[in-house]
């Protein structure tokens, strides 16, 4: 099965920078695009990153262009999100996801069933 592991979470002031990793296991990871989310209390999961299977490509929600980076290695079967100036608007839950089926639900709000999600790591950003 499928094994999605957030880690790197922590407290963070408003304008600092936390590097997250997930590990993964139980899929040929060098075959998925990979994606991050965040979710903040009371609020819908939402699309942060994604990137495809060789790091050619990465996409990202415009709240955090410029301010996050993707990345992954396959070697390692990780993948990363570099947050720098963090808002306390951000403080949120974050989880990797993997998709089930088509890499496309990663950018389909109406498709989160179809990802295979990780435990989550907390991003609780302070003022």
């Amino acid at each position: 099965q499928v094994q999605l592991v957030e880690s790197g979470g922590g407290l963070v002031q408003a304008g600092g920078s936390l590097r997250l990793s997930c590990a993964t296991s139980g899929l040929i990871f060098s075959n998925y695009v990979m994606g991050w989310f965040r979710q903040a209390p009371g609020k819908e999961r939402e699309f942060v990153a994604a990137i495809t299977q060789s790091s050619g490509s990465t996409y990202y929600a415009d709240s955090v262009k410029g301010r996050f980076t993707i990345s992954r290695d396959n070697a390692k079967n990780t993948v990363y999100l570099q947050m720098n100036s963090l808002k306390v608007a951000a403080t949120a839950v974050s989880y990797c996801a993997a998709p089930l089926g088509s890499y496309r639900a990663l950018f389909d709000p109406r498709e989160k069933e179809a990802l295979s999600w990780g435990q989550g790591t907390q991003v609780p950003v302070s003022s």
